[in-house]
């Protein structure tokens, strides 16, 4: 397991973003919204959250990312919209406590099967929090209700992420943490191996693991 995000991005093994480039190219789909724009603000509020030494506050940027001040303001608000979530929910308390954060781990080799053909491929995944044993992830949303936040689930494909996170690591659990952009609402989904969740997301990335496996030239 590492701890340098620059090291992360730059290496080769085979990441849930690099399913999702595929997947938009082979099955492209609509986009809504500003998608550039909104990575870019989660990426605020990932850092406020989980690498607060990477923010400048007096500066507003993160590393050499600026930001205005209305973004800052709407983070922090997000921030503070987890913080007390935490005040009634203790395994939240105990993640923002004791929980690593932006660890990525890889796992050479991984072995797959799709439609009963086995492959294999170097894998690897960076983890928002990491437990020890399993870890989790924090996202922000546009939903606004719990509703939209499980929708978003299954058409973001929070669940590939999170059956790919959970394989890489060997864990039988896993969970997600999504902040409201709209209201600040805190939304939670707590994921078990061979749930519905769990086995929705592993179909999925299974079909796309083996495509990148297809376009990825072979070792004789």
């Amino acid at each position: 397991m590492g701890h340098n995000p620059d090291t992360y991005y730059s290496r080769s093994e085979v990441s849930n973003s690099d399913l999702t480039e595929l997947k938009d190219i082979l099955h492209p789909r609509m986009q809504f919204g500003d998608k550039e724009a909104a990575f870019r603000f989660g990426s605020l509020v990932d850092a406020i959250i989980t690498e607060p030494v990477r923010v400048d506050y007096y500066h507003l940027t993160v590393d050499d990312e600026q930001y205005t001040e209305d973004e800052f303001w709407h983070a922090k608000e997000m921030q503070k919209a987890l913080r007390m979530e935490a005040r009634r929910d203790p395994f939240l308390a105990k993640v923002l406590e004791c929980a690593e954060t932006q660890r990525f781990m890889v796992n050479t080799g991984q072995s797959f099967t799709y439609c009963g053909f086995p492959f294999s491929l170097d894998t690897r995944c960076k983890w928002d929090w990491w437990l020890g044993s399993f870890g989790g992830d924090l996202k922000t949303t546009f939903a606004s209700t719990q509703q939209q936040f499980e929708e978003a689930v299954d058409f973001f494909d929070w669940d590939r992420s999170r059956a790919w996170y959970m394989d890489i690591a060997g864990s039988s659990r896993d969970f997600i943490y999504a902040i409201s952009k709209k209201n600040c609402k805190v939304f939670k989904k707590f994921i078990n191996r061979d749930d519905e969740v769990y086995n929705r997301g592993r179909e999925k990335y299974e079909e796309l693991a083996f495509q990148y496996w297809c376009l990825t030239p072979q070792d004789n």
